[in-house]
């Protein structure tokens, strides 16, 4: 599995329909729209480093309104909330 953070600039006027773009792209797990210096944050996670280059250089260059991106590849997974979230059967 390989993970990534994808820090996201979009064109004025554009967050919420990139965002909503984002969020049907394969390899994209969650998308949020942020304050500060990016307008959106991604959460990428794809099987291996090859299928994560063809979405960072791929497919997200066809999403409209994205203006600039910057990826954070994930080295090492400090926490463990991501296994029990996946696994919590939510009671």
């Amino acid at each position: 599995m390989q993970n990534a953070v994808i820090l996201i600039n979009a064109d004025k006027g554009q967050v919420k329909a990139v965002a909503e773009r984002l969020a049907d792209v394969e390899g994209i797990s969650e998308v949020y729209s942020t304050c500060g210096r990016y307008d959106l944050v991604a959460i990428a996670r794809t099987r291996d480093f090859e299928s994560l280059a063809e979405l960072v250089t791929g497919r997200l260059n066809t999403v409209e309104g994205i203006r600039d991106t910057e990826t954070l590849n994930a080295m090492q997974v400090h926490s463990r909330h991501d296994l029990e979230t996946m696994f919590s059967l939510g009671w």
